[in-house]
């Protein structure tokens, strides 16, 4: 593997800075978000090519100690070149990972839908608990969170169906492992024999796509206009505001009602149509993609079961990449992070592997 240059990597750094450093840049915040993520990302592989520079000219005046060392000196410098060998390795492992190529959709905020499948209202209650997990996630890494809409669950008080979007620093990179099926097993609390019941609910994770990027004809689509229904006060039953709009090539279907004006459900509405038009087309890519390669790792299609919330044994499984984890209450309140960050790793070496 042919690594980058600290001199190299200085360069490209001083001309990312002097990108970010011209005002004409500033009116573009997109790219100034991208290209701040590119000289993060830099300074990082720089860190470890220096790193690994020193280790290298380490080991290098080692072998010399070694060839003309007593047999006391000889010991400490075997010591000290295990060392430095398992740390070259450590960080040749992280400046490949670093090298892969980043999805360019990394930095984007989401839009999170989750649906209770199959388990009734057990399934409802799970689907609220996972939105919630993901939402006290979201707090502690400082994102946004603003539900879009929800369908409640009447008995239970869960979630049939809950669509958000979640905005901030590196939203999609961390959260798109999570899209698939998860399934729960579990005593529900409503269960008088004590036996484990399975359900299981659908996540829908889908970077925001800029207008410019995917094209919607207006003649492809119909837009319907009603009475908002729920919580809003008298204003919900005195104007059509909450808004539907159908995609009739592909029968996609978005209904958006929680703002009070009509033109900002629209707008709302046609960005998460947006989102799910475009990850339907990824979708078909990485299935044809998967075929092609017979990747034993999960495409991340929402049909696919990806994991599974073992109450009973306190165990949290992905089945894709064969983690597993304790602490379920940790989780369930929240606490993803070694999750997330797994997850991301554990997909940057499958790209490594192929």
């Amino acid at each position: 593997m042919q690594l980058p240059t600290t001199q190299q990597l200085r360069q490209e750094l001083d001309s990312l800075i002097a990108r970010l450093n011209d005002p004409a840049i500033h009116t573009n915040p997109s790219e100034v978000k991208r290209l701040s993520r590119e000289r993060r990302d830099k300074e990082s592989l720089l860190a470890l090519i220096e790193a690994h520079e020193t280790n290298t000219r380490e080991l290098t005046d080692l072998e010399a100690l070694l060839a003309s060392a007593d047999a006391d000196m000889k010991a400490l410098a075997e010591q000290d070149q295990a060392r430095l060998t398992a740390q070259q390795s450590e960080l040749l492992s992280q400046i490949e990972s670093a090298l892969i190529p980043r999805d360019p959709r990394d930095d984007r905020d989401i839009i999170l839908e989750i649906r209770a499948g199959a388990g009734g209202e057990e399934a409802a209650l799970f689907a609220q608990e996972l939105f919630r997990a993901y939402a006290r996630f979201a707090e502690t890494a400082g994102w946004g969170v603003h539900i879009v809409s929800q369908s409640d669950s009447q008995e239970a008080g869960g979630f049939k169906e809950v669509v958000a979007e979640i905005s901030g620093e590196g939203v999609f990179g961390l959260l798109k492992f999570e899209r698939g099926v998860h399934r729960v097993q579990r005593i529900p609390k409503t269960e008088k024999q004590g036996r484990i019941h399975t359900s299981t609910v659908t996540v829908a994770v889908m970077p925001q796509v800029e207008e410019a990027e995917i094209e919607i004809r207006p003649e492809d689509l119909k837009v319907d206009t009603y009475r908002a229904s729920g919580a809003g006060g008298q204003h919900v039953n005195k104007t059509s505001s909450a808004v539907r709009i159908t995609h009739l090539p592909t029968g996609t279907v978005v209904a958006v009602q929680d703002e009070r004006s009509q033109h900002k459900n629209r707008d709302k509405a046609m960005k998460i149509l947006r989102a799910r038009i475009s990850e339907a087309q990824e979708e078909e890519r990485m299935k044809k993609e998967a075929a092609e390669r017979k990747s034993q790792v999960g495409t991340g299609a929402r049909t696919e079961k990806i994991r599974t919330y073992n109450f009973p044994q306190d165990r949290v499984t992905d089945h894709r990449f064969k983690l597993s984890w304790s602490n379920i209450a940790g989780i369930m309140e929240g606490e993803l992070k070694t999750i997330f960050h797994e997850l991301r790793e554990a997909g940057r070496q499958a790209a490594v592997n192929g």
